[in-house]
């Protein structure tokens, strides 16, 4: 943090920092076309996705906002988070006294309302009663992200479990042996996709004399994964122009919460 500014509860610790900053090196700190710190760039795009503010509302002691926004592009380009998550995923689940990667995995979507940005993509879900985008998210049954991606609200969620596992797969090295979802999944086409990459497709169903809320088995993981999401005010709703873009920030956001706790494990240890 620039000595000249107080700190936001959004900025990187000195913990965080030192599991972080390996990752987001992409040029040596005394390189010539550097004239912001790296360290209050990544502040700066840990602040806009933790407050939800616009691109150009940035406080002025941060980095000028164009300077954050194409850092980011670059860190995204070069799969600096997609790593990033992956290490982490793997040091948190060791901590916890499991495998570095999981053979089990939680699948479901959130459908988040559109804005005047994203109004053009978006779709209507009738279930939900919203028009917005879908977020299809896997995490292992800790609750740590494997995949994601973004498609309209009224895509049908079973025609998206191929590419989530095949997604899964490849950030996991084909571990994962069985996927939980919930009855919106069922179907013989659905478990072919799954199947087709090498996951078993099971579904967790309500009991049937349901009396009030029910926390089902395995598939309430996955929905405290999407309540830590919407701490992140920039993605309670869909403000952005691409869809792209709002994927890109969930990871962001998801490498923030593990990082979190790596940084305590490490303080604690």
């Amino acid at each position: 943090m620039s000595p000249t500014r107080k700190p936001y509860p959004s900025d990187v610790s000195d913990e965080e920092w030192a599991l972080v900053a390996p990752y987001l090196t992409l040029l040596r700190e005394d390189a010539g076309q550097r004239e912001h710190a790296l360290r209050e760039v990544f502040n700066g795009l840990r602040y806009v996705v933790r407050s939800g503010c616009p691109w150009r509302l940035m406080p002025h002691d941060l980095p000028p906002w164009f300077a954050v926004y194409q850092q980011a592009q670059r860190w995204l380009a070069a799969g600096c988070f997609e790593q990033l998550a992956e290490d982490l995923r793997a040091v948190l689940r060791m901590a916890a006294g499991r495998s570095p990667e999981p053979s089990a995995a939680v699948l479901d979507s959130r459908t988040l309302r559109s804005s005047p940005e994203s109004g053009e993509r978006a779709g209507y879900d009738g279930a939900k009663r919203k028009r917005g985008s879908k977020l299809h998210m896997a995490v292992d049954t800790l609750g740590h992200l494997l995949a994601l991606h973004v498609t309209p609200a009224d895509a049908d969620d079973r025609a998206q479990v191929g590419r989530l596992a095949k997604a899964v797969q490849a950030a996991t090295g084909e571990s994962v042996e069985v996927a939980f979802v919930d009855q919106g999944y069922t179907g013989e086409k659905p478990a072919a996709a799954a199947h087709e990459h090498g996951i078993e497709l099971e579904v967790v169903k309500l009991p049937e004399a349901k009396r009030g809320f029910v926390l089902l088995p395995r598939r309430w993981v996955v929905e405290r994964s999407f309540a830590w999401a919407t701490r992140f005010r920039r993605l309670v709703k869909d403000y952005e122009r691409y869809a792209s873009t709002l994927a890109d920030l969930h990871l962001v956001a998801f490498v923030c919460l593990m990082l979190r706790q790596a940084a305590q494990l490490a303080t604690d240890s």
